[in-house]
């Protein structure tokens, strides 16, 4: 078991290459060797060829031309080797003596006689006389070339794998942007790939942290004014009730928000109309006494999230509604790209929930993209919303 990929591949490669050496190495040694009994062979069937051609115009047999070959016109003269080959019933055969004899039989049939052609080929073995000569150089030249092939393997593994190594030690170290990110091939691909799945978990799990940490945070506040309201050793007024349904209304209001911005990502983007958005929270918190102003165009186009886009609006209508009290001014007007919503501040009013609420009117609005500014004053409190058009 490789402990790496690079290891693996160098391995494939040498035993690969070793392979293939080892097989050519081989297949030329067949090569020689059957080259040479083929050529002997060859000079057998041309002797045997011309001796037939005599004894045609000549009427007798004639000893062979070459040296290493003989003409036996019985059996009974060839070497005990040969003579055990014949008996065994073959007639032409390559015969080698446990004395270093290496013969090629051949049997020659005449008109009312047999002859049998021999050769000694042991002054014809090329190749066998080869190896004894330059034998150490062939193989210093073949271990030379097997190491050279091993170097290469070892190289072609380094530069095959490196780019995935390095995106290894990207992802265990996790940089920035992945080095790899840049190539036009299967690596490149996989490591914007890495690099888009990466991000989108790293979002998710930012996403939750800020999830349990608002949970825990933006909560804390409305629960302790109910919790003192309820622990008050006096009966419940109308103002107390009213604020304890300020309180749950509020705390509503906030997870509805956070469960909003944990799917922020997964919520398409579209044009959305501010103006019928801020009609119908007007409509629908509302209440007998407030002074209203709205300067408004006709449409409104905006770009953004249509639950997004409703939260953040009726959570600051709710706000100044709230917080200005019973005979509140309320001012809706958008001018030059600015949606500001202004109202008058009671004396009397709590204000005790806004300061906290400004955190999650920003993380809405930056999850659009777009602008909200606060701005205190001592009779009037301004939101200034530039959206995304």
């Amino acid at each position: 078991m490789f402990s790496s990929i690079r290891h693996g591949l160098f391995a494939a490669l040498a035993s690969f290459t070793v392979l293939i050496c080892l097989c050519y190495t081989g297949l030329a040694l067949v090569i020689s060797y059957v080259t040479e009994d083929m050529l002997i062979d060859r000079l057998l069937e041309r002797e045997a060829s011309g001796m037939v051609a005599h004894f045609r115009e000549h009427g007798e047999i004639r000893q062979p031309a070459s040296d290493v070959i003989r003409a036996y016109r019985g059996a009974e003269a060839l070497p005990a080797v040969v003579q055990a080959q014949l008996a065994a019933g073959r007639e032409r055969a390559e015969i080698a003596s446990d004395t270093g004899q290496h013969y090629h039989l051949r049997t020659l049939y005449l008109p009312e006689q047999k002859v049998y052609l021999l050769a000694d080929a042991r002054p014809l073995l090329v190749v066998s006389k080869l190896f004894q000569e330059v034998g150490g150089l062939l193989t210093a030249v073949a271990l030379g070339l097997i190491a050279l092939a091993l170097l290469l393997a070892y190289w072609l593994s380094r530069r095959l794998v490196s780019p995935l190594l390095a995106l290894a030690d990207e992802v265990r170290g996790r940089t920035p942007q992945f080095s790899a990110a840049q190539r036009r091939d299967e690596i490149g691909y996989l490591a914007r790939k890495l690099d888009a799945t990466l991000g989108q978990l790293q979002a998710s799990l930012a996403r939750e942290h800020a999830f349990t940490r608002d949970v825990s945070h933006e909560l804390r506040t409305p629960l302790t004014v109910m919790n003192n309201t309820l622990a008050a050793s006096r009966p419940l007024t109308g103002q107390d009730v009213a604020q304890l349904q300020a309180g749950l209304a509020e705390i509503g209001n906030t997870v509805d928000v956070l469960f909003a911005l944990a799917r922020a990502e997964h919520i398409a983007r579209e044009v959305v109309e501010l103006r019928g958005c801020i009609e119908e929270g007007l409509l629908r918190l509302m209440s007998e006494g407030v002074e209203l102003t709205l300067d408004l165009p006709e449409r409104l186009p905006v770009r953004g999230n249509r639950h997004l886009i409703a939260l953040l609006v009726n959570n600051c209508l709710g706000n100044a509604l709230f917080h200005g009290g019973p005979a509140a001014r309320l001012n809706v007007s958008f001018a030059d790209g600015l949606l500001s919503i202004e109202n008058s501040v009671s004396g009397t009013s709590a204000i005790h929930g806004f300061q906290h609420g400004q955190n999650l009117l920003q993380r809405i609005a930056i999850a659009m993209d777009w602008e909200i500014s606060f701005h205190a004053g001592e009779t009037v409190y301004r939101v200034d919303i530039v959206p995304l058009q």
